[in-house]
């Protein structure tokens, strides 16, 4: 196998990356919330870390495609990350990343947000490098890896890179 091919599959349970912050002070807005900005950093170094662990090779985030902020993270906070590779293409990965909040007074732990970004694999020349497949093990990891495809070409469609009579995926949802 060459740095330009990959013909093995790695199960998504290898590309779990756990990431676990305070939120501090320095962290926060006026409000005492937790700073958009500063969540989406925090995602897309977990995302980067579950990525890598995929095809071990450098990645790059190319897009963030569904960032959902469901509830204020407040100051004091415990917040974990969950990332894990949804499904790979050519040279690309989708990353599903689960946040969930524990209130520091209470212990109380509740899912707060949801994201999905996408990440590219580099060579050492910078230019795009293949990588393994992805293998789903749970019906949940199934699910997602399913629906990865459908995102994919409704942002290729949207995007004008994909005739939408060839987004096979999207047409079956609506026959």
């Amino acid at each position: 196998m060459n740095e330009n091919t990959s013909s093995s599959e790695v199960l998504a349970s290898k590309t779990y990356a756990l990431a676990t912050h305070f939120v501090l002070p320095n962290d926060t807005n006026t409000l005492g919330n937790l700073m958009g900005g500063q969540l989406l950093y925090w995602m897309d170094i977990a995302g980067a870390i579950s990525a890598h662990r995929h095809c071990r090779k450098v990645v790059v985030t190319a897009s963030v495609g569904n960032v959902s902020f469901q509830k204020p993270i407040k100051l004091g906070d415990i917040v974990t990350i969950e990332a894990k590779v949804s499904r790979s293409f050519s040279t690309s990965m989708e990353v599903v990343m689960d946040v969930f909040v524990e209130n520091h007074q209470t212990g109380e732990k509740t899912i707060s947000n949801q994201a999905m970004f996408t990440f590219v694999a580099l060579g050492p020349n910078g230019k795009t490098q293949l990588v393994p497949k992805l293998k789903p093990e749970t019906s949940e990891e199934k699910e997602r890896y399913d629906s990865a495809l459908r995102r994919r070409q409704l942002s290729l469609v949207i995007a004008g890179k994909m005739n939408p009579d060839e987004a096979a995926e999207l047409k079956a949802l609506f026959d």
